[in-house]
């Protein structure tokens, strides 16, 4: 745990060989975070747990810099990250599906759009996050470390360095926010 903490640092001061380093460190977590969030994806989801920390990696790598200061600031940015990857992933499919651009020809009317429920309701979750973020951040981080990250009351609340009944009453109006804005 003060491991992570200590790379961070070191990736602060300019040492190169503390970003692979901390990768090193933190990828069973990575792995772990990301397994939860795919498990609940269910088979429509495409990406593999590998892939999404690979692609969590290569998105650090892109952003250059790493603002988390310790551990659970990190895993909290890698919660954020996967979600953008998620989201992303599932874009490029539903455009995929929809033509990617080409013109759209309807055959018949009594055939449903084939874009599965499960994915257009993590895209109207994301869009609802987006929302509540302008709304109240908090609450929108503590929904994206649970619904994203897979993070429990205790660890989001360790993170955000706020109670867990605090934790829960939070993700229980976020949680009501983001049901009215899929509505």
């Amino acid at each position: 745990m003060a491991e992570i903490t200590q790379l961070l640092e070191r990736m602060r001061g300019g040492d190169a060989e503390a970003r692979d380093a901390l990768f090193s460190a933190a990828y069973e977590e990575l792995q772990i975070l990301a397994r939860a969030r795919l498990r609940n994806g269910g088979r429509n989801t495409v990406l593999e747990t590998t892939s999404l920390v690979h692609e969590c990696y290569l998105r650090f790598i892109g952003a250059g810099t790493l603002r988390a200061e310790d551990r659970r600031g990190f895993f909290g940015y890698a919660s954020q990250v996967m979600r953008s990857v998620i989201v992303n992933n599932v874009r490029e499919r539903q455009a995929e599906r929809r033509g990617g651009g080409v013109p759209r020809l309807t055959l018949c009317t009594q055939i449903e759009a084939g874009v599965s429920s499960d994915e257009e309701t993590l895209l109207k979750v994301h869009e609802a996050l987006e929302v509540l973020e302008r709304v109240d951040a908090r609450l929108a981080q503590v929904a994206v470390m649970r619904y994203f990250g897979g993070y429990s009351d205790q660890e989001i609340g360790g993170t955000l360095e706020i109670a867990e009944r605090t934790v829960r009453r939070d993700w229980e109006r976020a949680r009501l926010i983001l049901q009215e804005a899929i509505r």
